[in-house]
């Protein structure tokens, strides 16, 4: 087991009443901008705590000690995206519904890239805003877990897989490998040969787990039209690509990343003329009441999000409380069978 490092430690007045060679109270009165020091040397402490990296503390609450009652969530996805992810609301209601029983806020932020993420942290752990945070959406080559290890900040990985390299970080998964081979093997019960994956955004752990899953099913099966493509999980994309594969060599079957790209994908097939599913079958990874507000009702990849979202928060408060990080694996998305799929057509 690698040595843990020890976290950083943030910068303080006395440190930078030390740089500056001034007292603690001068700096004091110049960072809060009262009287009491000259403009030159509210300028110098100005900068020394720059260079620092010095941040206010905004903790007004403490929970067992010195700490800010609070724990962070950043998600770096397009913002439009996540306002009909029925996954993300669902996830959140479970995480809240814990932290709500610890009196624990919830700081949540959307940014644009994982760059902008780790900022957000170093800002955090710098203004003391939070105790932890919960880390979705892992990528395949991912600086946060080190970023989030040297900071010393608790953190639960959400979706990712046991990682022995970061044993501070807990981590909380679903086999989506084994859920992607089921669905291929229910496809492929029913006939299907041509199958395309209409992917979720690349570079993410479990986009690339479901796509190598696929490739890996399709070779031991002796498929050779079977592909993915990658989408941002938008509705729009979700119907563009499904017209694209459609109108050049069309699959069997489509599998979506989630209940909105499947439902346009639906929409979009029968305005180019195919039944559903006697021309094409359907299946969307996350199922929701979107599912079944459709005609005809979706097959879909049923999991409890919410008990997602609750062992992840729990294991993050364990780590508050000063347990030891784990890895924790939820129940494998079960196939719902439902009006969207059947056999195979001539």
């Amino acid at each position: 087991m690698p040595a843990k490092r020890s976290p950083a430690r943030r910068p303080t007045m006395k440190d930078i009443a030390q740089r500056a060679g001034v007292s603690e109270s001068a700096v004091s009165f110049a960072l809060n901008d009262r009287p009491g020091v000259s403009e030159i040397t509210r300028d110098r402490v100005r900068r020394v705590a720059e260079q620092l990296g010095w941040r206010p503390s905004t903790a007004a609450r403490q929970l067992s000690g010195e700490g800010a009652a609070t724990v962070g969530l950043v998600v770096a996805r397009p913002a439009d995206t996540l306002g009909v992810d029925s996954f993300f609301l669902q996830l959140i209601s479970g995480i809240q519904e814990v932290l709500a029983e610890r009196h624990l806020g919830l700081l949540f932020q959307v940014v644009e890239d994982v760059t902008d993420e780790c900022a957000v942290y170093r800002r955090w752990w710098a203004e003391h805003r939070v105790d932890g945070v919960m880390v979705v959406d892992p990528r395949t080559d991912d600086p946060r877990p080190d970023l989030l290890e040297e900071l010393g900040l608790p953190a639960v990985v959400i979706g990712g897989v046991p990682d022995a390299g970061h044993p501070g970080i807990s981590t909380v998964w679903a086999d989506d490998a084994g859920a992607m081979a089921a669905v291929v093997d229910e496809l492929y019960a029913l006939g299907h040969r041509r199958i395309v994956h209409i992917a979720g955004l690349p570079g993410l752990a479990h986009t690339e787990r479901r796509i190598r899953t696929l490739r890996a099913e399709a070779e031991r099966r002796g498929l050779t039209e079977v592909r993915s493509v990658p989408t941002d999980y938008s509705d729009a994309e979700g119907a563009a690509v499904t017209r694209r594969v459609l109108e050049s060599a069309p699959p069997t079957a489509l599998v979506y990343d989630n209940d909105v790209m499947a439902v346009a994908g639906v929409a979009a097939a029968t305005e180019l003329g195919f039944l559903v599913p006697g021309d094409v079958s359907v299946v969307a990874w996350e199922d929701s009441p979107l599912c079944r507000m459709v005609k005809p009702w979706l097959s879909a990849l049923s999991r409890d999000t919410v008990q997602f979202g609750r062992t992840a928060a729990q294991e993050l408060t364990a780590l508050l409380d000063g347990g030891p990080a784990r890895t924790v694996q939820v129940p494998v998305p079960r196939l719902i069978e439902r009006e969207s799929t059947g056999p195979c057509g001539a």
